[in-house]
């Protein structure tokens, strides 16, 4: 069974020992605690790996991270505050992201941008694999409050615009799973929490504009043109998706300004035959691509 992870949300930080500096070098492995660091061998009394093996005792500089911007969490040079709303956009609808932990270090992430368009006390980020009553009473209070959808496909999932023409009560609040679609899949399953909330998914034909990361499908979103487009519709303007896709677009024009490429959908690389990897011999995962070659053309 695999272990638990404590849940936490955006800003906590893990303790790190004094003095801590990653993974030792090899040097550092292989001698003996006190004994003097190798010193290189003059050129030519030994071979080239003799060589190449004395570097490891001369000193390394460490990489400076360039510094951010406060607001977007983008590097100062790149900043795209300039796309964002001067304020935060005024909304009614809590918004709670639950972050797959392998996002959080991603350069060309979408959620800092979305918290950035959205007053704080109405985006919540939680960054986790596993979520419990007993650890996280905050979300667990969310989740079974009857004004609380999750947005997630799925055949027991019911369109967003045509639950709130019928619900008896108005929605306060929609949870939305930030990962890859695996690592959104793991998260929804296998916590039971996610299942009390109504489901709901975006009836959409509107392929998605973040075109610097692959996704299965044209018409898979970013968790940030999900958020627009539930919004939108759960405050009742159509305004409020335009304003949220402007640092997406701002963000996809510069990357591909400056050398990156455009990442066609995996389904229209296996339609056309040029998906550049080898089918998988795993039979859960050939059925997969399976399915993405006999869908619906693009």
């Amino acid at each position: 069974m695999e272990p638990q992870e404590e849940a936490r949300t955006l800003g906590a930080s893990v303790p790190r020992p004094a003095g801590a500096s990653g993974s030792p070098t090899r040097g550092e492995e292989e001698r003996p605690e006190g004994s003097a660091a190798p010193v290189a061998a003059p050129a030519g009394e030994e071979g080239d790996g003799a060589g190449a093996d004395g570097l490891w005792g001369l000193p390394v500089e460490r990489a400076e991270r360039r510094p951010e911007c406060s607001r977007c969490s983008r590097p100062q040079k790149v900043c795209l505050c300039p796309y964002l709303p001067v304020y935060p956009l005024q909304i009614s609808t809590h918004l709670y992201i639950i972050q797959h932990p392998a996002e959080e270090s991603k350069v060309l992430r979408t959620v800092p941008l979305l918290a950035a368009c959205l007053p704080p006390d109405k985006c919540t980020v939680k960054i986790g694999r596993r979520f419990s009553e007993e650890r996280d009473i905050e979300l667990s209070t969310v989740c079974r409050d009857s004004g609380t959808l999750i947005l997630y496909p799925g055949a027991e999932a019911t369109n967003l615009e045509e639950f709130i023409l019928d619900s008896p009560v108005y929605p306060s609040t929609i949870i939305i799973i930030d990962g890859t679609w695996s690592q959104a899949k793991d998260i929804f399953y296998k916590n039971s929490l996610f299942r009390l909330p109504k489901q709901v998914q975006l009836k959409t034909s509107i392929c998605s504009q973040y075109v610097i990361r692959m996704q299965p499908t044209s018409r898979c979103l970013s968790t940030l043109e999900c958020a627009a487009g539930a919004l939108s519709i759960l405050e009742k303007n159509k305004y409020i998706q335009e304003i949220l896709l402007r640092p997406l677009q701002a963000l996809c024009s510069f990357q591909l300004q400056h050398g990156a490429q455009i990442r066609l959908s995996k389904e229209y690389l296996l339609k056309n035959g040029l998906y550049p990897k080898p089918m998988p011999k795993n039979k859960r995962k050939l059925r997969k691509m399976e399915l993405l070659m006999n869908s619906v053309k693009i």
